[in-house]
């Protein structure tokens, strides 16, 4: 039988309540709020932070504060990577971020989804113990690719992948795979012209 979190990054409804995960998840808070707090030029604790907040973290990487993320383990950043301030990562399912990528500020990567059929959204009756409503959730993993610049707003929902070398225009929605070597912008995001 599987676990909720064996679920989730399978990609099928999970608990979001149940107490493995909402274990994960208050490490993640922990976690953050210590990152959040430390001075900007402390790098070696910055990174001893990450080191413990993230799956994988790369050679060469800033994430600027504040920052926030959800398990934080399942985010795995590849080299000479910069995250800008106030970006959120929800990463129920797996973020993978290649080398050489640029996050600007405020971006949101979000993994967990719901259906848009409201009786297959809520459940009645949850565990009351943790005092958080017990919402069907389901999780697709993200893929930002090496070389890609990522505009400043922008929004990348559950199941994208953006191809390497690629550009995402500030405030677009992401709501679907963009190939490498492309301006993508909107929203819905679309590609506008390739890079030669």
């Amino acid at each position: 039988m599987k676990t909720e979190l064996q679920k989730c990054l399978d990609g099928e409804v999970f608990n979001t309540s149940d107490p493995e995960l909402l274990a994960i998840i208050h490490n993640a808070r922990s976690l953050t709020k210590d990152y959040n707090q430390t001075v900007s030029t402390d790098s070696d604790k910055r990174q001893s932070i990450l080191k413990h907040l993230l799956g994988n973290v790369g050679a060469n990487v800033n994430i600027d504060t504040p920052f926030y993320c959800d398990y934080g383990q399942h985010i795995e950043v590849g080299n000479n990577v910069i995250i800008n301030i106030n970006c959120t990562f929800v990463d129920c399912n797996k973020i993978k971020i290649g080398n050489n990528v640029l996050i600007a500020s405020n971006v949101q990567i979000y993994t967990a989804t719901h259906s848009v059929n409201q009786d297959d959204r809520l459940v009645e009756n949850w565990d009351s113990d943790s005092g958080i409503p017990y919402f069907r959730t389901f999780a697709l993993p993200v893929t930002i690719e090496d070389n890609v610049w990522i505009g400043g707003g922008a929004i990348i929902l559950p199941g994208v992948t953006i191809g390497k070398n690629s550009v995402i225009g500030a405030g677009s929605v992401v709501t679907k795979y963009i190939p490498e070597n492309s301006v993508a912008v909107g929203n819905p995001c679309r590609v506008i012209r390739k890079i030669n």
